[in-house]
């Protein structure tokens, strides 16, 4: 592929990606990962990973934060730019078309049914791509504990997920900086 073509190449696969996931930017990650790692080798996996967990560390949609993030990897912000609407258009045009015609099918017994099936289909769509990326992060029995107790602030006791990134952030420097023995 000529280095002049990967403005429109990054916005074909962002658009075929942001075009067939359903379920959220979480469902798009091992999408994402064929094709950025795997079939066209802009990235590897643990600068894949380093990109979604600042995507995922950034105010917006995480499915737009990460193909800016790795557009701009590819070519700064024309890449970003290109990335981003490239997986942004689709949603916008389906989400037009459902806002046309809403008010023909909203209570059709037979579009209902379909996303009550969808629904569940979604869940296993988010959960393989965590399973995934825990074994990328190398999250083993030993720290499993951290990405539970996290979760466990965050639901049950309320805190603020800006608090545990910035926690977690910190804590990671300090463990980086001073406890990490050096390799």
């Amino acid at each position: 592929m000529a280095l002049s073509n990967i403005y429109l190449e990054s916005f074909r696969t962002f658009f075929k990606i942001g075009a067939v996931t359903f379920g959220g930017g979480y469902a798009m990650i091992p999408i994402i990962e064929t094709e950025v790692v795997d079939k066209h080798q802009w990235l590897n996996k643990e600068e894949l990973l380093d990109i979604i967990a600042i995507a995922q560390s950034t105010p917006g949609v995480f499915a737009v934060n990460i193909s800016t993030f790795i557009g701009y990897k590819l070519r700064g912000t024309k890449g970003a730019i290109c990335a981003t609407v490239g997986a942004a258009l689709p949603s916008f045009l389906i989400i037009l078309l459902i806002a046309m015609f809403f008010n023909k099918f909203k209570d059709n017994e037979v579009v209902a049914s379909i996303f009550n099936g969808i629904r569940p289909a979604v869940v296993a769509l988010i959960a393989v791509p965590t399973f995934n990326l825990a074994k990328s992060a190398r999250i083993t029995l030993s720290n499993c504990w951290i990405p539970i107790a996290c979760a466990l602030a965050i639901f049950p006791i309320g805190v603020s997920p800006i608090i545990i990134i910035v926690v977690a952030g910190v804590s990671g420097y300090i463990y980086g900086k001073y406890v990490k023995p050096t390799e």
